[in-house]
């Protein structure tokens, strides 16, 4: 899902994207080691971490458990709580529909909340795009994430402690997380800028591509 944006990167920083392992058992805060693992092995020691979504809950616990690795946070369509009890029964019913309909299901489901209304209304190449990313999974890999998402932790708590660049980036028609919740994550982090991103719902990056990058580049160049 990053690939247009990072074919776009300013000259003098490096992207790396990992794909995160999908497996039974799988915690939030096992992702956040394979990303530091990761660093590691590439010999960074620090990095300007963008998450989306999910990713942002990984950022979340990435900044509990190794903050010296994270020189800027970009916190894309993600919240900091955990997931409450309707949270967690529309997790449990998409994992029902994994195991029922597949990743096929799975995705005629999703594809309507991850876009915007304008973007499914004007952009059908996205639908495709989003389309196509899920269905390559399999089910055991999404059954496996949605879990480490309804299990998660809440990360409330350490908003008020994050002590770098903060991005905070949020679509308007964002129907699975309200633009509320970026709001409030704004109020919380010092050193935080908020973005709201019009005709875009869950994926901006994906949907606004161009105003996305000018948003993150404009961000990075300033650190």
């Amino acid at each position: 899902m990053w690939d247009a944006n990072l074919a776009t990167i300013p000259d003098g920083w490096r992207a790396v994207a990992p794909e995160l392992r999908g497996e039974a058992g799988v915690r939030m805060s096992d992702l956040a080691g394979d990303v530091v693992d990761l660093l590691d092995h590439l010999g960074v020691t620090q990095a300007a971490v963008v998450g989306c979504s999910m990713g942002g809950y990984v950022l979340f616990e990435m900044l509990k458990s190794a903050p010296r690795y994270v020189s800027a946070a970009g916190l894309v369509s993600t919240r900091p709580g955990a997931d409450n009890e309707e949270g967690r029964k529309n997790r449990q019913k998409m994992i029902a529909l994994a195991e029922s309909g597949g990743v096929e299901a799975v995705a005629e489901q999703m594809v309507p909340k991850l876009l915007g209304q304008t973007t499914q209304r004007e952009r059908p190449d996205s639908i495709k795009q989003v389309t196509s990313l899920i269905v390559t999974n399999t089910a055991e890999r999404v059954k496996a994430l949605i879990v480490a998402m309804m299990e998660r932790s809440d990360s409330t708590s350490i908003l008020a402690k994050i002590d770098v660049p903060a991005l905070i980036v949020h679509g308007v028609e964002d129907a699975l997380i309200p633009p509320a919740e970026a709001e409030g994550m704004h109020r919380a982090i010092n050193h935080s800028r908020l973005e709201l991103i019009p005709s875009s719902g869950h994926l901006p990056n994906v949907e606004q591509p161009i105003r996305f990058d000018a948003m993150l580049w404009n961000f990075l160049g300033k650190l």
